[in-house]
This record gives C-alpha cells, structure tokens and sequence, in this order.
C-alpha cells in the first residue's frame, strides 16, 4: 500500500522544518553550499554553510580550552548539564522527532523512539556520574596500598552517521560530559537540521545550570571536515559511527598519532531459527529487524539461516507479512517503511538484488520502486531472496531493505554459516530449546558483540555496551562499563609506612 504525495509536500516539508527549528531553539542558517534534503521527496528542506577549515580548527581549540576547567568539575556536577538536557528533549520529543523523520525519513514511532533513547542515555549518565569506579588492590609492600583512579581523557570527536543522526551523539556526549571530557560533533552531511537542533538544545542546557557551553561544538561538512578531527592532536578520542571503509582511513590515521579510536562500522547481521522455535514469534521479530528503517539500521537483519524443517512454513508468515508492510510517507500514521536516504541507496540495493539473482538466488518478493513520491525520492518494497549458498553478495553488507534467506540441517553448520562473514555486530536465534540456545551464546558460538535469544537483531537497550568484533571495529558505546573509552586510567601506589620497600623484593641500599 502506498499513498501520493501532494505536489505542494515539498513547499509544506520546508515550511515545517523551518518552524520545528525554531520550536528546538534555533532556526534556519545562512544559505551555503551544504544541502539538507528529505528523503519524503527528495526535495532541498535547507542549505548551510560548511564550516570551514579554520573554524573546525578554532572549534577544537574552544573545545580544548573549556577542557582545562571542566575536567576539574565534580562529576555529579557535570551531570547538571546531562540532566537538563534530558528535561528539554523530553520536552520537545515530538518536535525533535518530526525533524529526524524530515531528514532521515524515519516513520514517526523509529524517530520517537530514538529521541527517547537519548532520554534514556542521558538518565544512564546522570546515575553514572556517582559510579565512576576504581578498584583498590592488595600492595606486596607492608604499609603500601594500590588503586586505580579514572580520569576525564580530553576533546572527543564525534562522527555520526545519518541513520542513527540523534540517538548515536546522544550516546557519546552524555557520557563523555559526566567523564569530564569536552565534545567535537560532527554528524552526517546527510543530516545537519538534526544536528544545528540538537547543539542548541545542548548549549540552553549548559547555559541554564551555569556550565560553559564551549564544552561542546558543532562542526558541519564532508569528509575533509571529519579528516581535520581525525589527523589533530587535540583530540584524544575519535568515536566514528560509518562504514567498513570509512574505519579503514580512520583507524591507522588516528594510531599514527596514538590517539584513541572508538569504532562502529558495519554489520551483516543473522537469525538462526532452530526446528524447536515459535515461528510465530520469530516471524514478528525477524520482519522488524530485517524491514524496520527501509534497512538502514547497523542492527538490520540481513540473512536468514533457517533449518529445512521449519523453511516452509516460516518462509511463509515472513512473506505474507512483507506483502502487507505498508510503503509510503513516513509523516502518515500506518506507515511501517518509509523512503531509502538517497537514490545512491537504491542503486546499491538494485545491483546486490541483481547480483543475488545471478549466483542462482529466488527472488521471493519486494525490491521494486516505488514510484508515487517523484523522481527524486526512492521508496522500495523490502525483498526477501531465498539463496543457495552464501556468496559475495551475502557476505556483503548492503544498507538496505535485502533479506537473503539460506538453509541448513546441524545446528554446528547454521553457526559456522553465521560467523562466515566479515563483520561481527549483532546476531539472534530463535529456539525453545535450552542447549541450541547456550550453543549460540558459547565462546564456539556467535562471533558478534550482541547475541540476542528469541529478538531479532535490532532494538538494542542503552543498558548494555553497543558493538561488534571484526570489521564491525571492536567499540562499545553506551552502557554497561562504555564509560571506560572516554576516560584514562592511572594506577596509584601510596606507601602510609615510614619505610621504603621495593616491589619484588629487591634491594638497593
């Protein structure tokens, strides 16, 4: 099902961008070369000035500055600003979340619900500003005492990517405020609206508890403005959210000056689905995962590893339920999938669609455009393609709506197929059976930094660490212990004796 676009939505979709930035406390900037489109229709929502090569550079040295004092602050002091700025999004959470689904295209509940996972980060920094914990440990030397003390590590540069344009800086800056650090953001060119929203809610919240604003900035721009945050030495830490190939450049550029990188780069998620499973259940999450975001989650579940037994059937349920998926305006209520970000999406999906088919794929259902929403906009169908074997194109991550669905018949071959790929982000099976379960969950198992029991692949709760193994980078963002990436360590040894000891027993008298 789909629905037309008005020809006077483009006109209405600047008209609304333009009253929701006022609403977050800014407005439209200055015109440049830097163009804000909606993927609703492909038209331009705004244009901004990039921010230019001297100005990134004063940006890190405001950062830099206001670094000195802010490391100094109590934590649960620093946390006023994170507390604040968790009382303003709750505040304008419809606002904000209309203007992620202009920009990004996300149906209303997605752009919600990733406003509510900034709430959520921000409420999980707050409590973590009294629990920045040390350990003390047992000293060999009589009258010596050992600890560990965390540090706040200094300017944190943030590279965010458009599909997650809100909820990833969320992640990062409210955590590397409360550890003391200061923050460089600079989201996806795809998506500055969000981003100039975001900052000015940021800076009412420093302002109103009395805190330097200068503890964050706002960069905007391409990959030249993000190369500068990745070659200064200014910047302790680099948390880049993108692809397998942007972590390529940024990596060893980054090491090159022994700073630090947190990384979350691809993923090619799967689901197993045992002969034991609830398929009914399974179907409901496998649909989300995989249709949820016209695709273009990290999360998103990209191949299916289903066992003979129950292919059938499943195949099935999932299929009846892409045929029902409604395709159109994500500002309209009922709407499940909205529009791919840009026709450079749609062309990717389009070329691994006819790569899947000439290594022997069935092409179920889905994958065609849908052309009532102009030239310039690129609505598709979610495909499933039911595939041989796992090929190139399988083993690829391509971020769109593509479910690729294999067979198996021993649990040990359904892992291995699994774990065959590239990338590590998340994984899931779906079984009743205790043992199948913690085969998946065990060290021999997935591969991935998030194994899920009878979820899907998607949907991840800021309580745990967010991120994978491989080429997915190794980072962890978030909750759980993520705090420690955005803080440095230092190990103390005090001696309350009135000797001297050397460790190991050594003597030098």
């Amino acid at each position: 099902m789909t629905d037309t676009l008005s020809p006077n939505t483009s006109r209405e979709l600047r008209d609304r961008a333009d009253a929701l930035l006022r609403a977050l406390g800014t407005k439209l900037p200055e015109p440049g070369a830097l163009s804000a489109r909606s993927p609703i229709t492909g038209s331009e929502l705004a244009s901004l000035k990039p921010t230019a090569a001297a100005d990134v550079d004063a940006a890190i040295g405001r950062a830099e500055h206001a670094f000195r004092a802010w490391r100094t602050v109590p934590a649960p002091q620093r946390a006023a600003v994170v507390r604040r700025l968790a009382e303003l999004l709750t505040e304008h959470k419809d606002d904000l979340g209309e203007l992620v689904t202009l920009e990004a295209g996300k149906i209303g509940a997605e752009a919600r619900g990733e406003v509510q996972e900034m709430i959520d980060i921000c409420e999980f920094a707050i409590g973590l500003s009294r629990q920045l914990y040390g350990r003390t440990m047992p000293s060999e030397r009589p009258g010596h005492r050992l600890m560990e003390t965390w540090h706040p590590l200094g300017v944190v540069a943030v590279i965010s990517a458009f599909n997650f344009p809100v909820a990833v800086w969320a992640w990062n800056t409210a955590l590397a405020l409360v550890c003391g650090d200061t923050v460089v953001w600079k989201p996806s060119d795809a998506t500055p609206l969000t981003a100039l929203a975001c900052h000015s809610l940021l800076q009412q919240a420093a302002i109103d508890v009395g805190a330097d604003p200068h503890v964050h900035q706002l960069v905007q721009g391409g990959a030249e403005v993000g190369s500068q945050l990745v070659d200064d030495a200014r910047v302790a830490l680099v948390s880049a959210t993108g692809s397998v190939r942007m972590g390529r450049t940024v990596a060893p550029r980054v090491a090159a000056r022994f700073g630090r990188c947190l990384l979350e780069l691809g993923g090619n998620n799967a689901a197993v689905v045992t002969p034991s499973a609830d398929l009914d259940l399974a179907a409901r999450g496998i649909v989300f995962a995989a249709a949820g975001t016209a695709g273009q989650r990290c999360t998103t579940l990209r191949r299916l590893i289903v066992h003979v037994d129950v292919f059938g059937p499943l195949l099935d349920r999932i299929a009846a339920a892409y045929r029902q998926l409604r395709v159109g305006n994500p500002l309209d209520d009922g709407v499940l999938v909205g529009p791919l970000i840009n026709g450079r999406s749609y062309e990717a999906m389009q070329e691994a669609l006819q790569r899947a088919q000439a290594d022997g794929g069935e092409l179920i259902c889905g994958g065609d455009r849908v052309d009532d929403f102009g030239a310039d906009a690129y609505y598709v169908r979610p495909a499933i393609v039911r595939m041989p074997a796992q090929t190139a194109v399988v083993r690829e991550e391509t971020f769109a709506p593509i479910l690729y669905v294999l067979t198996y018949h021993e649990l040990d071959t359904a892992v291995d197929l699994h774990n065959a790929v590239p990338q590590g982000l998340s994984s899931a099976i779906f079984t009743q059976n205790q043992r199948e379960a913690e085969r998946f969950l065990a060290a021999d198992g997935s591969d991935c930094g998030i194994a899920n029991i009878n979820i899907g692949t998607s949907g991840a709760e800021i309580g745990g660490a967010f991120g994978g193994e491989k080429e997915t980078g190794g980072g962890r963002e978030s909750g759980s212990d993520s705090w420690k990436s955005y803080m440095r360590r230092a190990t103390n040894t005090i001696n309350y004796s009135t000797e001297l000891p050397l460790a190991q027993g050594i003597k030098f008298e």
